[in-house]
């Protein structure tokens, strides 16, 4: 009697199924199922939604597609099951970060097919064992709650706030420990031969930021800290009310600590030596310069994922939190909408307005759930202008063209994006209901 194939799908389930119900269970006879078609196929088409820039062969998608994608991905089968596969480096590409230049790393299509399968199988398992504040590039998991779990506990009095800087954390990655961790769930040695193969195209230390793997492998590089940030929580709540709260979106973290009355001091100060002891203990350095323990209760204020938090008084007289979209992120899209326009100013408008849109849109989109209003104004006011800068540029006219189109025209006729309503964050469970 043979077995019926077990399909992805439902194998993945089951991984996660065994490791949530054994927390020590270790995994073996992976390495099969990632050099399967079906594995590949979807790693592909994974890979092909993400679309992204060629890797250092300069192959692209089309070119694939080309010549067709059956043989492309009967390549890479042959080379795992031989196992003579072997990672190509990365395309490096220097970009703009805080003012300094971080180091975008691309890997080739064919790598990020191989990546993009072990990660289908280390993705299961390690989904089991990760703990509830961590919400970076996870499945089913949005920027939004994290920063919505932030705001509820500034309101629940949590104002004194450990604002986490880790110094250059994804090049900083210990291959060694980050093996390590990866052990202790997965016993088949070949997928470890492979990570290990992929890591050492980096040298000892570093997982590349644009790799597709990366931000699972820097989840489970950074979980114990979770666990032991879990534990204090636990540990110190009375009552069901906790004291302590975190949230990680990869290596962006905030904690925070009730700050009634200044009794809960002795708490503030040994979470933030536990989590120093712990980010030690795997190697992983903090930015002192930019690490800053900030009491709101003072007026002062933190950011995290692109939000400014502050504590302020709500309609009602109630201490509350205001978050605003952080002054660098409303530079960063007024300067890529400036590139837009200087690029495309010989273009029709029509034609411009079709490519800042989707930028808008999705920049809008992000931001709503907060105090946006005043930002969003902002915006809108100052798109208009160029809009209607480039309107006039066509006729050889200057200024603003405000007797010849009315605002309603340039969003009802021209199609300019309109929607800067500010809306308040439901999470998808309570906004189904």
């Amino acid at each position: 009697m043979t077995k019926t194939p077990i399909s992805l799908q439902d194998l993945r389930k089951r991984i996660y199924a065994t490791a949530k119900a054994d927390k020590h269970h270790r995994f073996w006879g992976l390495y099969v199922h990632l050099c399967k078609e079906e594995t590949l196929k979807e790693s592909y088409r994974r890979a092909r939604q993400n679309n992204g820039a060629p890797g250092i062969d300069g192959i692209t998608f089309e070119m694939i597609e080309q010549s067709g994608v059956e043989p492309f991905l009967a390549g890479i089968q042959e080379e795992l099951l031989s196992e003579t596969y072997l990672p190509m480096r990365n395309r490096r590409k220097e970009i703009p970060s805080n003012g300094k230049t971080r180091v975008l790393g691309t890997p080739c299509i064919r790598d990020r097919v191989v990546e993009g399968a072990l990660k289908l199988m280390l993705e299961p398992i390690f989904e089991a064992d990760f703990h509830e504040g961590s919400y970076g590039y996870r499945p089913g998991k949005k920027a939004h709650e994290a920063v919505d779990r932030v705001a509820n506990a500034v309101v629940r009095n949590k104002t004194r706030v450990i604002d986490l800087d880790l110094k250059a954390f994804f090049d900083t990655i210990t291959h060694s420990i980050l093996l390590t961790k990866v052990a202790r769930r997965v016993a088949d040695d070949k997928i470890l031969r492979l990570l290990k193969v992929m890591l050492g195209m980096n040298g000892k230390r570093g997982v590349p930021q644009g790799g597709v793997a990366s931000p699972l492998l820097a989840n489970i590089y950074l979980n114990e800290v979770d666990a032991m940030l879990e534990s204090m929580k636990k540990q110190t709540s009375r009552s069901g009310f906790t004291y302590v709260e975190y949230a990680r979106y990869a290596d962006d973290m905030v904690i925070l600590v009730d700050g009634y009355g200044g009794k809960w001091e002795w708490l503030l100060t040994g979470v933030y030596k536990k989590l120093l002891e712990e980010l030690a203990r795997i190697k992983v350095k903090v930015n002192t310069e930019k690490t800053r323990l900030v009491d709101m209760t003072k007026g002062e204020a933190f950011s995290f994922l692109g939000f400014d938090f502050r504590r302020g008084k709500t309609r009602n007289g109630k201490w509350g939190v205001h978050m605003t979209p952080r002054m660098k992120a409303r530079t960063k899209l007024l300067q890529d909408l400036k590139d837009i326009f200087r690029r495309f100013v010989s273009q029709p408008v029509g034609r411009v307005v079709d490519l800042i849109n989707p930028k808008l849109r999705g920049w809008a989109n992000y931001f709503r759930v907060g105090q946006a209003s005043r930002c969003f104004s902002y915006v809108k006011d100052w798109v208009e202008k160029k809009v209607r800068r480039l309107l006039m540029s066509a006729r050889n006219r200057r200024g603003f063209g405000w007797n010849r189109w009315s605002r309603e025209w340039l969003y009802k006729n021209l199609g300019l994006y309109n929607d800067y309503k500010v809306r308040h964050y439901r999470p998808e469970s309570a906004a189904s209901r």
